[in-house]
């Protein structure tokens, strides 16, 4: 039968106060969207992925990522909403379809962002492994914080939507995590601290710090407390809140060592002899590799010595060399003085009894 003798006439009969032909133009945009929205997904995931498999970015690896984390049934509940703009349909079903299409665009963006805080995890972890193994833990951490809060908006959002009112849920949550907070201050400080010491790192594992009379090397940095090895063996346990308000010294950053070495010779030692003594400490220090001089003065006319005070800097942050150069300095400069018939002074006082009148050169030393 020609087409233009057919009955049209069915396609305007009305159901749910809607058209026959609006239904299929209904139908048809639903369903185009939704096959559109497959395949976009599938060339996303096979093109993209092959070409992530080629590259070090990681961009290309987290639309691949996205793309598969994205739910065709989410998808479905979308374009059935899209498809019913095109139709009259009754208040209340038109209101639980556009209540599921937001619910639907609400799980979906949130599987997107866990996804993207897994990503993020996962390549942060690796780095970390590299540069700071202790800040690894701290990473999960963080990252759970962001799911809880994600979680709670999300879920906020779909209570709202369905016509919960959350303005008391709110309210409530906020003096309950107050209350929370005050109960906690101590255990979040410390908390807090070990965010604040893997972002700003004033120190990584291994290295060895300084905190006033407290050395040790760094084994972990936990949640609430940090752990240090001191030299003589013991473990050295303190929170993160007290690390940071002390003055951390980082001695494993030190590019080199700075030595200050001060001695004293005796009174009575010729202005001469005097004036060669920094020239025999700067050829003591020169004669070492790793050690750059940096000045010898006399520097005071002492009680009973006369003070000589030395700078000089080991080129190295290594402490066994440090000791080293420091000790064939001091050696070194011991023969020098020897050599040179210099007496380094030691603690003397003289002493007057009353009543008995001095002799001339009489002279009492207390050492």
């Amino acid at each position: 039968m020609p087409l233009d003798r057919l009955d049209w006439r069915w396609l305007d009969v009305r159901f749910l106060d809607s058209s026959v032909r609006a239904w299929i133009a209904a139908v048809g945009v639903a369903a185009a969207s939704y096959l559109a929205f497959l395949l976009i997904q599938r060339l996303v995931v096979r093109r993209v992925g092959a070409i992530a498999g080629r590259t070090v970015s990681g961009v290309d690896d987290l639309v691949v990522e996205l793309a598969r984390r994205t739910r065709r049934w989410l998808l479905l509940l979308t374009v059935i909403y899209f498809g019913s703009l095109f139709l009259n349909l009754p208040h209340r079903l038109d209101s639980v379809l556009r209540t599921a299409a937001v619910l639907a665009v609400l799980i979906q963006l949130a599987l997107w962002a866990l996804t993207g805080i897994d990503f993020w995890v996962a390549r942060a972890r690796v780095q970390r492994l590299a540069e700071d193994a202790a800040s690894v833990s701290l990473i999960g951490l963080l990252a759970f914080i962001g799911k809880a809060v994600l979680a709670t908006v999300v879920l906020l959002l779909i209570l709202d939507n369905v016509g919960v009112n959350v303005t008391a849920l709110v309210a409530g949550l906020g003096v309950g995590g107050i209350a929370v907070a005050l109960a906690l201050q101590n255990i979040l400080g410390d908390l807090l601290a070990s965010l604040s010491i893997v972002l700003d790192k004033p120190f990584v594992l291994g290295d060895t710090i300084n905190l006033g009379d407290l050395t040790g090397t760094v084994e972990s940095v936990g949640l609430k407390t940090t752990r240090l090895r001191s030299a003589t063996g013991e473990q050295i346990v303190i929170s993160n809140g007290d690390l940071l308000k002390s003055r951390i010294r980082n001695l494993k950053r030190m590019t080199e060592r700075q030595v200050t070495l001060t001695f004293g010779v005796v009174y009575g030692t010729p202005a001469a002899a005097l004036a060669s003594i920094p020239g025999l400490v700067r050829e003591c220090v020169e004669a070492q590799d790793q050690v750059r001089f940096g000045r010898a003065h006399l520097k005071r006319l002492a009680e009973w010595s006369l003070d000589f005070e030395v700078a000089y800097a080991v080129l190295s942050p290594d402490y066994n060399l440090y000791m080293d150069r420091q000790q064939a300095i001091n050696l070194a400069l011991l023969r020098r003085l020897e050599d040179a018939g210099i007496a380094l002074a030691f603690p003397t006082r003289t002493v007057h009894f009353a009543g008995e009148p001095a002799a001339a050169g009489d002279v009492t030393s207390v050492p």
